[in-house]
């Protein structure tokens, strides 16, 4: 199984084009593309020479030998409408939705994360949510099928209406998860597991796993937390390690997860100086490539 790990320390710590050739030397097979700056209208892929941008990351990757598995769309996918500011928000998402689409594909992604809309309080409209995705994820189908890439649906979480706990949200429940990944084109759509949001929301991902089984889950988001907070840590930290690995190994053994790997640790390496990049890297993919042997090892031994 291969392993990845996304490029969330980037721009904090270097530049994109300096961290895929650190994530390659850091012993990682894969990189996962992270997104998330498209929120911001000024990030460099909101730019008119996008497009240039991307092929360059594309030909980094192709000569230093690694490939861009999957990648991350911006996020939040939805706002509240009742502030000037959402309204905007809300009206320059599905530009910039088709266009990491776009920019992700040319990277190399096969698959890129598009969170569900959850704007509104799981609790009290879960039915409304469900169908405002139904018609949202169908809406990406066109730019799926333009640049040849899946979207990949994720489990979320939220807080409370007064703010002082974590509860369910969109797919954050095994049998909603599923229902969600019936409802849309298994050519275009699958599942990504995000481990660490199980934890936040009680619920097992071993069961997540076996819910949406080998027909959907095609794409992981691995990482830790203390159940409390979505730390976004690496697996095994003390007082951080809440999930239990060998329950997830055993179960992906179990419906013949064909995905990579990929850590989504992003606050392991928060804080850290840049000099000590290189070696943080190198651990994490240490401790990737255990959780992927131990996966492929039970496989072997079914």
């Amino acid at each position: 199984m291969k392993i990845s790990t996304n490029t969330g320390f980037s721009p904090d710590l270097t530049t994109l084009a300096e961290a895929i050739p650190l994530i390659r030397n850091a012993g990682f097979d894969c990189f996962d593309l992270s997104l998330f700056g498209m929120k911001s209208d000024d990030d460099e892929f909101n730019r008119s020479d996008y497009v240039a941008k991307a092929k360059e990351l594309r030909k980094i990757a192709d000569d230093c030998g690694i490939s861009c598995n999957q990648s991350h769309a911006p996020f939040p996918t939805s706002y509240n409408d009742d502030t000037p500011e959402h309204i905007e928000a809300n009206g320059k998402l599905p530009d910039k939705l088709r266009r990491s689409l776009e920019v992700a594909a040319i990277v190399g992604a096969k698959t890129i994360v598009v969170h569900p809309k959850h704007h509104l309080h799981w609790t009290t409209h879960s039915e409304e949510l469900k169908e405002l995705n139904r018609a949202f994820y169908t809406s990406l189908l066109p730019s799926c099928r333009e640049y040849g890439i899946r979207v990949a649906v994720e489990n979320m979480w939220q807080q409370n209406r007064y703010g002082k706990g974590i509860i369910d949200s969109a797919c954050s429940r095994p049998d909603e998860f599923a229902a969600y990944m019936e409802m849309l084109d298994p050519e275009w759509f699958v599942a990504c597991l995000d481990i660490g949001h199980c934890t936040l929301t009680d619920h097992a991902p071993t069961d997540m796993i076996r819910a949406l089984g080998h027909k959907h889950l095609h794409a992981l988001h691995v990482h830790d937390n203390d159940g409390v907070g979505d730390l976004h840590t690496l697996p095994f930290q003390p007082k951080h390690a809440k999930v239990d690995w060998v329950g997830v190994t055993d179960a992906l053994a179990e419906i013949d997860y064909d995905g990579e790997l990929t850590l989504e640790a992003d606050y392991f390496h928060t804080n850290i100086p840049r000099e000590l990049l290189p070696a943080t890297l190198r651990y994490m993919a240490e401790v990737a490539r255990y959780l992927a042997n131990e996966i492929d090892r039970k496989k072997a031994a079914k």
